[in-house]
């Protein structure tokens, strides 16, 4: 009786869709996952001309604004401007593996203590998992995928690489990506010959791009950069 009743359930239609179903996201998960260790994999050598922030950005201006990008490997980029974010975005960069727990717990002690300013404690690495492999948005699900793209390029990508990707990708202006494009509209010269001061301005604009321009510093900035060079003087050359 029992044998029968479970032949039946077997043949049942819903079960059979929902053995199909069940099977479907099951491939459809290790596809994804395939893809998202291949895709890392290529990204380590080759380089990353467009990111889905730069594609959002170019639609939500109906193509007004170009994108201005030139991807420029890190010896042409001056040693300034990564001390400069490593000083202001991430100063544990090359010793963490992609996530700052003591980073996070600051800012949180930070941010219960203050109502007005807010600070985060993403890492260069998460910026640039986040940048390179997701389309922008606040939610759960997209901080879990950064998470996992942050752990990926870690495992597959050296520091060195990370750090280029990240300075050739990172937003520095509207419709200005990476570090040779902010170097030559702001500063009309290639990025391997920023000095500083100038590095540090770049570093001061990243946390709000569109509105902080380094060629013209608000008061703000000035002291920002002051600051800046400080901390940039404490952690001396990055080596990566």
């Amino acid at each position: 009786m029992f044998q029968r009743l479970r032949a039946i359930f077997r043949s049942a239609p819903f079960l059979s869709g929902l053995r199909y179903a069940v099977l479907s996201v099951k491939v459809g998960v290790l596809s994804l996952f395939v893809l998202s260790i291949l895709s890392t994999l290529l990204l380590s050598f080759v380089p990353v001309n467009r990111t889905p922030l730069m594609l959002k950005r170019h639609l939500q201006s109906h193509g007004e604004i170009p994108i201005q990008h030139t991807w420029v490997p890190i010896e042409r980029i001056s040693p300034h401007l990564i001390q400069a974010v490593v000083a202001s975005e991430d100063n544990n960069f090359t010793s963490h593996f992609g996530i700052d727990r003591g980073a996070i717990q600051k800012a949180r002690d930070f941010n219960k203590k203050s109502t007005k300013r807010k600070h985060g404690a993403s890492t260069i690495s998460q910026q640039t998992a986040k940048n390179v492999f997701l389309w922008p948005a606040r939610t759960y699900l997209r901080k879990g995928f950064e998470l996992y793209f942050t752990l990926l390029i870690e495992t597959c990508w050296s520091k060195k690489r990370i750090m280029e990707v990240y300075l050739n990708s990172i937003e520095m202006g509207p419709g200005i990506y990476g570090a040779e494009a902010a170097a030559q509209h702001y500063f009309r010269k290639p990025a391997s010959k920023l000095t500083r001061e100038q590095a540090a301005l770049i570093a001061v604009s990243l946390p709000n791009p569109l509105k902080r321009n380094p060629a013209r510093p608000s008061s703000y900035m000035q002291k920002r950069q002051s600051t800046i060079l400080s901390l940039m003087r404490k952690i001396g050359k990055v080596e990566l």
